[in-house]
């Protein structure tokens, strides 16, 4: 059977080591769906692939074992899924129309963790509806703490949930647990006066571990949701490194258009001889220079007057 390996890629299916076999990946936004998808996806598996399924790094699921001539009709079973989690699409019954742009993964968020400050679900959605698809290869990664329990530096765009606490005074009963674990789990950030916790702003990571912490509710989380935003982490075989700090104390709206701002960047900047016609963001960045990426990235962008803004940023790693 004669098949167009490119654009087989460009609908999500996977070229494998079986000639004639290929694998179909199943995007979940946020990692998060409803338990009756995974009957669609048994089915698919057991009525068109080997029976088998791979659940990926990005927290999407690979149909294995599926033969060339079975891919229209593993489009049309996966429609429920896709029109299920309101995924973009072109035509309908075709499956995706891209695979450019990764799964877009996330922790769990605020919906179960203590710790999370704010629904990573939620935010990943709407990230998924502006971005995908999109041909050019972007990975972006959601985690509600700095304690960055989904791995967000490894991503082009890590995002990190942040919160202002605030203090009541009048709840505060100075029994200084805030203060130990501020020093034990986090940034020793609080120091005691008077025997009241005072908070260093310049330390703080808003983590919200005070938050979580204290006995009587005297801090609490701000109702203003902040993030930090980190940049071009990779993996790979050249040069991988970890994401570093761009922005902190930053908003939903400014993250968003920095991430839409890039694709305008990477269209004017990436090499058209580059293998397969991609190229990853962070080598993109290396020969333009940060400076033109951020002109780009914050172009039209209205930050909001607490965000600090990183500059210069420089990657540490592995240099081959």
């Amino acid at each position: 059977m004669d098949i167009n390996t490119k654009k087989l890629k460009k609908n999500a299916f996977r070229v494998s080591k079986v000639r004639g076999i290929t694998a179909s990946r199943i995007r979940v936004p946020g990692g998060h769906l409803n338990a009756k998808y995974l009957d669609v996806i048994k089915h698919i598996a057991q009525t068109y692939g080997d029976g088998t399924i791979h659940i990926t790094s990005r927290q999407g699921f690979e149909i294995m074992g599926i033969p060339f001539e079975k891919m229209p009709e593993v489009n049309a079973a996966i429609q429920e899924i896709i029109d299920g989690m309101d995924i973009n699409q072109e035509e309908f019954a075709q499956g995706y129309p891209s695979s450019g742009t990764r799964n877009i993964s996330a922790c769990i968020g605020n919906k179960v963790c203590p710790f999370a400050c704010y629904n990573t679900t939620k935010f990943a959605k709407r990230i998924e509806k502006e971005v995908f698809p999109n041909d050019l290869h972007f990975k972006i990664c959601l985690t509600g703490c700095p304690n960055d329990c989904a791995k967000a530096r490894m991503n082009d765009f890590g995002i990190i949930g942040m919160t202002l606490p605030q203090f009541d005074a009048q709840r505060c009963v100075s029994c200084g647990a805030c203060v130990r674990m501020c020093k034990r789990k986090s940034v020793e950030a609080l120091k005691p006066s008077n025997y009241r916790p005072v908070r260093n702003a310049e330390k703080c990571i808003g983590c919200g571990e005070c938050i979580v912490n204290c006995p009587t509710m005297a801090w609490t989380r701000s109702k203003k949701k902040y993030y930090k935003l980190v940049l071009l982490g990779r993996t790979g075989k050249k040069n991988p490194r970890l994401g570093e700090d761009f922005l902190k104390w930053v908003d939903e709206d400014s993250i968003v258009k920095i991430i839409l701002n890039t694709y305008d960047y990477v269209k004017e900047y990436i090499d058209p001889n580059a293998v397969g016609g991609k190229e990853h963001i962070g080598y993109i960045v290396d020969r333009t220079g940060f400076e033109e990426f951020k002109k780009w990235a914050l172009k039209d962008v209205e930050l909001p007057p607490e965000t600090e803004v990183c500059s210069p940023v420089y990657w540490n790693g592995i240099q081959f």
